[in-house]
């Protein structure tokens, strides 16, 4: 059966449709709290979206109510903008790129690939923050005649000596700074290791991200499971 496609451009709160019927293009334009009740009285249909923010909730939800749905790669879709760009033009353009037999498509993530994405994305967020907070002290304590050298475990390890040393050039507040960011990194290594346990703990019950744990040099945050 040859099922009609649909293009639809998401957007926070106003959704736009393109599909051709009878040889006519059809637009329509949807509120958020609109869509999923249209898209419910449709007939099956193969629903096509670009794979950005929000699209694979979409994507879920279609699929429970019986629809094809074909997340494409964003790149891919843009080579068939025509004309200005707007919702409708959008639209269009998704529709026409679900037509093509070269499509690139997305896989659709399930809800345990989207909490492991936001798991590793999370952590990455404290690593360079971390790494961040260093760089910054390692900065402060160079304009100070104190060099360091480029390692979070050598400056984690060597500031509390330095703290210390009661001859070196920093002054009772600049002491007081380095021990408070020092006290802020200790923070952050606690949470990347709490997010290292539940990104063990979710991968330890996803049977592809078991198989990859046994592959030497794999790790739990070495790799995103199923997911990009």
């Amino acid at each position: 059966m040859n099922l009609n496609v649909v293009g639809l451009d998401i957007a926070k709160l106003v959704f736009h449709m393109f599909m051709m019927q009878d040889g006519k293009a059809k637009k329509k334009k949807l509120k958020r709290s609109e869509l999923l009740a249209f898209v419910a009285q449709m007939p099956v249909s193969v629903i096509a979206m670009e794979a950005c923010g929000g699209a694979h909730h979409w994507a879920r939800a279609f699929q429970a109510l019986g629809h094809e749905v074909v997340l494409l790669n964003t790149r891919f879709v843009k080579a068939f903008v025509v004309g200005n760009k707007n919702d409708y033009n959008d639209a269009e353009a998704i529709y026409t790129a679900a037509c093509q037999p070269n499509k690139r498509s997305v896989a659709i993530k399930g809800i345990e690939q989207q909490d492991l994405a936001m798991l590793q994305g999370v952590r990455r967020g404290k690593v360079d923050e971390r790494t961040a907070l260093v760089n910054q002290m390692r900065g402060y304590l160079a304009e100070r005649g104190i060099v360091l050298p480029r390692s979070v475990n050598q400056f984690r390890k060597q500031l509390p000596s330095i703290l210390e040393d009661g001859e070196n050039d920093l002054s009772t507040l600049s002491r007081k700074l380095f021990a408070e960011q020092y006290q802020a990194l200790k923070a952050l290594d606690e949470a990347i290791r709490a997010l290292d346990r539940e990104i063990t703990a979710v991968c330890q019950n996803n049977a592809l991200a078991r198989r990859l744990l046994d592959i030497p040099g794999i790790g739990p945050f070495d790799r995103h499971f199923g997911h990009g």
